[in-house]
């Protein structure tokens, strides 16, 4: 049986696939946040979705029951939805791809993935993961972008993903698209460790404005921000209160510091980066 399930076909405009996965890769639910974010702002429509049945064993990944209008009960499933949207003040779509990292047949998943990009002619993938790391609170969240390409990581500003060790579906599913000829890169969040087991505004907040810079538009995120600032607040308080932890989050403020005046020079604009993404698929098309 096909696990894809269309519930409608959609006509799209040079998409981009913008995917993010709950589980290894997602610290502090920034990822899965994130496209959860751009889902509601730019108003995507479900189209399509990944039926869980192959790729789950339900004694680990359980389905929830959930209560509606006080007593109507239903199940909810670890479904991976895939919906699509306008990026607003272009003439291009986006589709994005949520779900839960599958525990069972990720190849299989993975080709399912490649073929739906495949049918609506996906011009590039980004992956948006978040992961835990030796970094503040106190300073903006870093977001670094990968990518296999090595032109693609020219274009972009991105760095040659260097990383050997185990990996996450998002790991194998760039691995498939590169297979399928189509460019794909990640952008990472850094989640500081030492608050590893709350969601992190600040860092979805990162990684929804990166991802619109990426496709040359912006996003409303007025209420991220606010909810951010409120989260280093309340970190602010708990660190404050045991010396240890506050001398351990002022080392880490330092040595932060002094790789950004290493790098400083490097950063590149949001507008810039759209630009040479165009042009980048541009010349894959052939134009």
């Amino acid at each position: 049986m096909d696990p894809l399930r269309w519930h409608r076909r959609p006509r799209l405009r040079r998409p981009v696939l913008v995917a993010a996965f709950a589980g290894w890769n997602d610290a502090a639910d920034a990822a899965t946040s994130a496209v959860d974010y751009l889902v509601r702002s730019w108003g995507a429509r479900p189209f399509a979705e990944i039926d869980p049945e192959e790729f789950f064993d339900f004694t680990v990944s359980r389905p929830q029951v959930k209560v509606e209008d006080g007593d109507t009960r239903r199940l909810e499933w670890p479904t991976t939805v895939l919906s699509a949207a306008p990026v607003p003040g272009r003439r291009q779509d986006v589709v994005f791809l949520r779900g839960t990292e599958p525990g069972l047949r990720w190849r299989t998943f993975c080709q399912t993935v490649v073929g739906v990009a495949s049918e609506l002619q996906v011009e590039m993938m980004v992956g948006l993961g978040a992961l835990l790391a030796d970094v503040p609170h106190t300073r903006p969240v870093k977001v670094t972008g990968t990518a296999m390409d090595p032109e693609l990581v020219k274009r972009l500003d991105l760095r040659r993903s260097r990383y050997e060790g185990p990996t996450g579906i998002l790991g194998v599913l760039h691995d498939a698209f590169a297979t399928a000829g189509i460019p794909s890169a990640s952008l990472w969040a850094s989640v500081p460790h030492y608050v590893a087991q709350s969601p992190s505004p600040k860092a979805t907040l990162a990684l929804v404005e990166r991802t619109a810079g990426l496709l040359g538009t912006r996003v409303e995120t007025m209420d991220l921000e606010v909810a951010s600032s409120a989260y280093e607040r309340q970190v602010n308080e708990l660190v404050a209160a045991d010396e240890d932890a506050a001398a351990y989050v002022a080392r880490l403020e330092e040595v932060g510091d002094d790789e950004d005046e290493d790098l400083g020079e490097g950063l590149v604009s949001g507008a810039k980066l759209a630009d040479e993404a165009a042009r980048f698929l541009r010349e894959q098309r052939g134009e």
